[in-house]
Order: C-alpha cells, then sequence, then structure tokens
C-alpha cells in the first residue's frame, strides 16, 4: 500500500504559506534623502509630522536649551514637502510649552497635545500639566488650554473609532520618603480635554513616554520607555477594553519612542539609540521586539521623531545636533521589497 501523506499534514502547510506573517519578507528602507528643514530657534526639538487638509505640517519646541525656559510651540507647513515655512508660533506666557504631538480628532480638526512646564526663570521644575490646542487650518490655533490634573505628564493621543488613548505618567513619592518613582497610566477621551482614567499599568522600571497605535482588529499596541531598572524598553499588548495587558522587554534604551503601522501591516519605529554615542534609529518593530535597521544621520541632543505615510513614502522627523546646533530634519525612505 503506497505511502500517502496524510491530508490534514497538506491542509497544515497550506494555511502556514497562506498566512505566513508579512514580516518573514519584510522591506528593505532605501533612504531617499535628509533635509534640514529648520534651525531657527537657538533649540530646536521634539518633533512629530502629519498630513492634514492636503498640507505637510511639521511641529516642534524652540527654546534655549533642551529643559528649562519658556518654550514656545512652532508648525511649519509645506504644500509639496520639500519647501517649508512657517505656519504658527504657540506660545504660553510662563510656561515651558514642549513635546507636541500631532492627532486628528473625529470631527476632523488638527489637534496638539503639548506638555507644560513651570520654571519661573530657573532650571529647577515647579510644576507640569499638559495642555491642548486645536485648529481647523494647521495655521490658526486655539489658545493651549489645560487638561488633565497638575504633575500629569500626556505623552501622545491616538484616537481609533471615534476615541482618544493616550498614556500620562506623574512622579509619587516612595515609600521610604527618599525620592519619587513614575507611574503610566492608560486614559481615553472623545473630545481631547476631558479624559478618563482605563488603568495604571502594572509596569517597574519608572515608565515614561509611550506612544499607541492600533492592529485592524482593534489590538493596542504600546511602545513604552523606561528609565531606571535596566531601561530596556517595552511593547505593551491588550485587546478591547484595554484592561489587560501583556507587556515583552524589547533589546534596546529608548528616547522619544515612535512608530507607525503601514497599509501593508509592516511596523517601523524609531528612537534614540544610545551604543557607540546617541543617534536616532530606525527600527524594524514586531509585536515582541525591535530590530536595529539604520542608523539617521544625527548625534548628540537628538531623536523624537515624528512619522507619516505619503504617497508609498515613509516621511520621518526628528531632531539632532550633530552639525553644532540643535535642528530638525526631514528623512524620506522608500520601502522596497
Amino acid at each position: 500500500m503506497p505511502n500517502r501523506f496524510p491530508i490534514f499534514c497538506l491542509l497544515a502547510i497550506a494555511c502556514l504559506l497562506i498566512t505566513s506573517p508579512k514580516s518573514l519578507e519584510a522591506s528593505e528602507p532605501k533612504l531617499l534623502s535628509v533635509e534640514k528643514i529648520w534651525d531657527q530657534g537657538e533649540h530646536n526639538a521634539f518633533t512629530d509630522i502629519v498630513w492634514f487638509n492636503d498640507k505637510f505640517f511639521v511641529t516642534f519646541r524652540e527654546s534655549a536649551d533642551h529643559v528649562g525656559g519658556d518654550g514656545q510651540i512652532r508648525v511649519l507647513v509645506s504644500e509639496n514637502g520639500d519647501d517649508w515655512n512657517s505656519a504658527s508660533l504657540i506660545e504660553e506666557e510662563g510656561v515651558d510649552l514642549r513635546d507636541p504631538k500631532f492627532s486628528i480628532t473625529p470631527q476632523g480638526k488638527l489637534m496638539l497635545s503639548l506638555g507644560g512646564s513651570v520654571y519661573n526663570g530657573t532650571k529647577i521644575l515647579e510644576s507640569r500639566q499638559p495642555y491642548v490646542s486645536f485648529s481647523e487650518d494647521g495655521k490658526n490655533w486655539s489658545a493651549p488650554e489645560k487638561i488633565m490634573e497638575e504633575g500629569d505628564w500626556l505623552w501622545r493621543v491616538t484616537w481609533h473609532d471615534g476615541v482618544g488613548y493616550g498614556s500620562s505618567r506623574i512622579m509619587v513619592p516612595n515609600e521610604n520618603g527618599k525620592g519619587d518613582t513614575k507611574i503610566a497610566s492608560l486614559y481615553k477621551t472623545t473630545d481631547g480635554r476631558s479624559y478618563e482614567k482605563i488603568l495604571t499599568w502594572d509596569i517597574d522600571g519608572n515608565p515614561n513616554e509611550t506612544t499607541l497605535r492600533f492592529m485592524p482588529d482593534g489590538e493596542m499596541i504600546a511602545l513604552v520607555r523606561r528609565e531606571s531598572a535596566d531601561q530596556r524598553g517595552l511593547i505593551g499588548r491588550a485587546e478591547p477594553p484595554y484592561t489587560a495587558w501583556k507587556f515583552t522587554p524589547t533589546n534596546y534604551r529608548f528616547g522619544g519612542p515612535n512608530f507607525i503601522r503601514l497599509p501593508n501591516g509592516e511596523m517601523w519605529a524609531g528612537s534614540r539609540h544610545h551604543p557607540g554615542g546617541a543617534k536616532t534609529g530606525l527600527f524594524r518593530m514586531t509585536l515582541d521586539n525591535l530590530e536595529l535597521v539604520t542608523l539617521l544621520p544625527s548625534g548628540g541632543d537628538t531623536s523624537y521623531p515624528g512619522f507619516l505615510w505619503h504617497n508609498d513614502i515613509l516621511w520621518m522627523s526628528y531632531y539632532a545636533s550633530h552639525e553644532g546646533k540643535t535642528s530638525i530634519y526631514l528623512a524620506k525612505f522608500r520601502l522596497e521589497e
């Protein structure tokens, strides 16, 4: 009797071939260009990028230094992605506005979530609280308004099915009375102004800057910076209603982490890469780790990238000080099979 291969084995192999993840044939990024698009402030840093109303917008903070001072938020605009002009300068007297992040609300407005720190002319932080501002055209912005509570630091808002989600970290005193510990909580909003806490994450290592994105089935993915213990950044996953989380440590220490999920399912991340001196890196991302693919022209004070997928090009804004002055750069990648 002939030795027949069991039909269920053939079916299993066929299913594997059909459903093999795209990551096995991951694209390779080809750097098309890197251009400095702004250096007019003393210190230009902490970027984001968006496509809105058929225009490109890049935002970042201008101030005298990385911390301290009264930072202002600059918004640049471009029709073609090559020629950039200032569209707006957002400021709040006595407040260091920083870490601007774009999002587009369900009502079609462009929203900027901001951090606001008060130093009163010193380098010593006296208070902090998130702010928000809205625009219908990317050029005229509402006055920054406080949101959440004093001590909160909302990093980025990502909208999904009419709801915005973001992580805020606060400082809580240690039980021994010595120093503070950072804890991070997940929040949701429907208007960008009022926020409801979903839960506080059970994460050690002083979790901080966190970017959230969504899979097509609604699963939420979190990329989390940690600032103590082994400092390895985390990838978190949760299904709706986002109250049960699994966190996996990566092999990298983060600084200003961000990531994007492309239409083909690939995920690409950006962060500060520390070994050998700080540089901004582009990473291939899976649901449980990152892989460094390339380092951008950068160095010194650098990172905090923004991502945009437009016209089959991956656009990546970031800041760096390798040319002396801390300036804003824009890189463009074509992803080749």
